[in-house]
């Protein structure tokens, strides 16, 4: 997939370059904040990529028409609420008063028309949105309106979501003149912070200030992207540190606050440290998938797919992707995230923690296996990439097959799996990767399961079936007929195996003991106090 980042970090421990000058924090610097992000921010338009350490920038700088909470819920943010007219045909949305743009310009319906416009050509929610649209117009400063050819009652949860890109509401000046694929680099939001572009130092320092006339709502608990934003902290600076050892020590040291993605090998240091919080925010973890080529032999057979079940064991996955501690890890795990609304067991009963793999040989066989060569993709550069693929190579060769080991990094992966055409020619068979569980979390996001063919997820699987359930996802008018789509559609994704899946494991953050009341979910910095 495209959103490494967030897995960066774990690999960055042969990373060279210049490391980061770490100033001690001085007494009275408690409404200073340090941050060592993922990585280096590339790009700052949260509009143009899916990258996560763009998304964590663009919650401080912009905000959103609608904010998810830590129960998967969708409530108003920048909306002062919405009314639903016309048998699901008609939303109107009114803003809330008192919203500012960072350069003293009020936020107006426009604005957000045009921001959602240009966010929905690049998210799979917002192009669902589009393809129902039929007319989205602002009457007045304070009002949007969104007439749809058919409903679409996941239109809130489109605003809200948390899968990259977001919809970020920028100025109309910005938004409407902008080419989609193309990134801007003015960043005027209407968030809690300020980007003080006059400060930026690119693959070293990123600095926001709090925005002063912010006007976080009043009502609602705080929670993920939802509720108030009270900004306790009048500075952030991100201080990008590809070395480990030096972001662990920087830490230990008192020379930044918080460190975003601490390295498991580190972990136990860290813990050690009675100033050290080690936490794990994001309880829809990270899903681990094994991603077949559907255009050519052997994986372009289902058969041959679906007898792979057989052979999975995910606590094997998991084991070696992050350790034997299995409060970081589960097996057991679908095509949905456990602990969220759309899991369930469906189709379950095809994974098994004994393989046998004999049997796993004779069911090949029958499905007409015919010693086809299996070109893995084997990322070397990503220690838990590099471990899926290690594990991965050894059960297909387990199971009988003919497999061909490519190590290459990370880049070249991405690059080769774009290539249509058959392993002997360049192509490729199987890659390895992982997806965070909020972008998989619902079958509109869920590329794993997505029956797409040719304009979807490279591995190109084509399902008349899938994509049928999913627009029945999309229809359902309440959380039971959305369940019920979802079950449905793993069950079928069971039987046609678009995807291996290979468990899920939770990534920790570290953050000194003087900041309290960190947000869960990912790195928010609003709400948070340091003392």
């Amino acid at each position: 997939m495209h959103r490494r980042d967030l897995l960066r970090g774990t690999a960055a421990a042969g990373a060279v370059g210049t490391l980061p000058q770490f100033a001690i924090a001085q007494p009275g610097a408690n409404r200073v904040l340090k941050f060592i992000p993922q990585s280096d921010l590339g790009i700052l338009d949260p509009h143009v990529t899916t990258a996560y350490v763009t998304r964590h920038h663009a919650f401080m700088v912009f905000d959103t028409l609608y904010g998810m909470d830590g129960e998967f819920g969708i409530q108003p943010q920048m909306a002062a609420g919405h009314v639903v007219e016309e048998e699901g045909r008609r939303w109107t949305i009114t803003l809330r008063p008192g919203l500012l743009f960072h350069d003293g310009e009020k936020v107006r319906a426009r604005d957000c028309a045009a921001s959602i416009r240009r966010w929905a050509m690049r998210h799979p929610l917002g192009q669902e949105l589009l393809a129902r649209l039929d007319e989205l117009s602002t009457p007045d400063d304070a009002t949007l309106v969104f007439r749809l050819k058919r409903p679409f009652p996941l239109l809130a949860e489109a605003l809200g979501s948390l899968v990259t890109p977001c919809c970020m509401i920028m100025p109309e000046r910005i938004a409407a003149a902008a080419d989609p694929a193309r990134p801007v680099t003015e960043m005027i939001g209407s968030g809690p912070f300020r980007f003080k572009a006059d400060e930026r130092v690119q693959g070293s320092r990123f600095v926001y200030e709090r925005f002063e006339r912010y006007v976080p709502r009043e009502s609602g608990t705080p929670s993920w992207t939802a509720g108030p934003k009270r900004v306790n902290i009048d500075r952030v600076e991100w201080i990008v540190t590809p070395d480990p050892a030096t972001a662990a020590a920087a830490l230990q040291n008192g020379e930044t606050d918080w460190w975003e993605v601490p390295t498991s090998d580190l972990l136990p240091v860290l813990k050690r440290n009675r100033n050290i919080v080690v936490d794990l925010p994001n309880p829809t973890g990270l899903m681990g998938y094994g991603r077949f080529n559907h255009l050519h032999p052997p994986f372009d057979n289902p058969g041959v797919r679906r007898a792979l079940l057989g052979a999975i064991n995910q606590a094997d996955y998991m084991t070696a992707v992050t350790g034997t501690d299995r409060s970081l890890w589960r097996d057991g795990v679908g095509f949905f995230p456990p602990g969220t609304p759309l899991a369930s067991d469906a189709g379950m009963g095809t994974l098994t923690s004994t393989p046998d793999y004999d049997k796993v040989k004779r069911d090949l066989a029958a499905a007409g296996y015919k010693g086809e060569k299996v070109v893995l993709l084997a990322a070397t550069d990503f220690p838990t990439l590099n471990a899926l693929c290690q594990v991965g190579a050894d059960m297909f060769r387990k199971a009988g097959m003919n497999v061909d080991f490519v190590a290459m990094d990370w880049a070249s992966v991405v690059a080769r799996r774009a290539n249509r055409n058959p392993p002997e020619q360049g192509g490729w068979s199987i890659f390895f990767t992982f997806w965070t569980g909020l972008d998989v979390i619902n079958p509109g996001v869920n590329q794993p399961i997505r029956g797409n063919g040719a304009q979807g997820w490279w591995g190109w699987s084509s399902s008349e079936r899938l994509e049928a359930l999913r627009q029945q996802w999309f229809d359902a008018p309440d959380l039971a007929a959305q369940q019920a789509a979802a079950r449905e559609m793993q069950a079928v994704a069971f039987e046609e195996v678009p995807t291996l899946p290979l468990g899920q494991y939770f990534q920790s953050t570290a953050y000194r003991r003087t900041l309290t009341e960190v947000p869960k979910g990912m790195p928010l910095f609003w709400n948070l106090k340091k003392g």
